[in-house]
């Protein structure tokens, strides 16, 4: 019994180290974020004439999901599991989440790791998903842009959520939510190309070890999560 606590104990150490590793990235990420595009702290607290002002649709996709009891799977081999408001808060898909036909949905609503998604109704929330690929519901926006980085779109987005709140408390009867002109009316402060590309160089390597430590996370929680059961009926037997 003793050793299997420790094996548990230390996967659990493990992914709450992660959490605050990450808790501190994203704050550092915020706090230059809010210097540089909200403060204009480097160009003496004015936005720069060259810069443009842009709304969030303007500056990213936001693909609403689909009803997806309507695309059951056809097979086992087309089962693929569905990323709800409920999986979206959890990080993860579990042993109640409901499935959907891979086939049937296309790809623009497959859903893999390190995506960003905006949950537009009920708890709305963004966040960086790295629960595994799974099909997007309705009620949840899938966001990508073409043209700018992921952590640009993110971290806007993440800025405007508590004004969104605001808006969905105001509205909420049983369930408060967003309406899509909210994104047209939310505006983004865009930098010139060469600017960018200089944030870029600060922001890529912080936010790329959001997406990688929440992933490591993940596979140590699904890696206690089938350990536990065996550990627990003697199937394994630690050493």
């Amino acid at each position: 019994q003793d050793k299997i606590v420790a094996i548990l104990s230390a996967l659990d150490e493990k992914i709450e180290t992660n959490r605050k590793i990450n808790a501190r990235l994203e704050e550092l990420a915020q706090a230059i974020f809010k210097s540089w595009f909200i403060d204009f702290e480097p160009f003496g607290g004015k936005m720069p004439t060259d810069w443009e002002l842009k709304s969030l649709s303007g500056i990213a996709n936001y693909l609403n999901g689909l009803a997806m009891q309507k695309y059951s799977p056809i097979n086992n081999h087309d089962k693929l599991p569905v990323l709800k408001i409920k999986e979206l808060g959890e990080g993860r898909i579990n042993d109640n989440s409901d499935f959907c036909s891979k086939a049937n949905i296309g790809s623009d609503y497959i859903i893999e790791n390190g995506d960003i998604i905006f949950s537009w109704s009920g708890t709305l929330l963004v966040k960086i998903w790295t629960g595994g690929k799974c099909g997007l519901n309705q009620h949840l926006f899938k966001v990508t842009s073409n043209q700018y980085p992921k952590w640009f779109y993110y971290f806007w987005t993440l800025h405007h959520n508590a004004e969104f709140k605001r808006i969905a408390k105001d509205k909420a009867v049983t369930m408060g939510h967003i309406k899509r002109e909210e994104l047209d009316k939310a505006l983004v402060s865009v930098p010139p190309l060469d600017i960018m590309h200089r944030i870029s160089g600060i922001m890529d390597p912080i936010f790329n070890q959001l997406i990688s430590t929440n992933l490591e996370s993940a596979r140590l929680s699904a890696l206690r999560d089938t350990l536990l059961p065996k550990l627990m009926s003697g199937e394994l037997i630690p050493e």
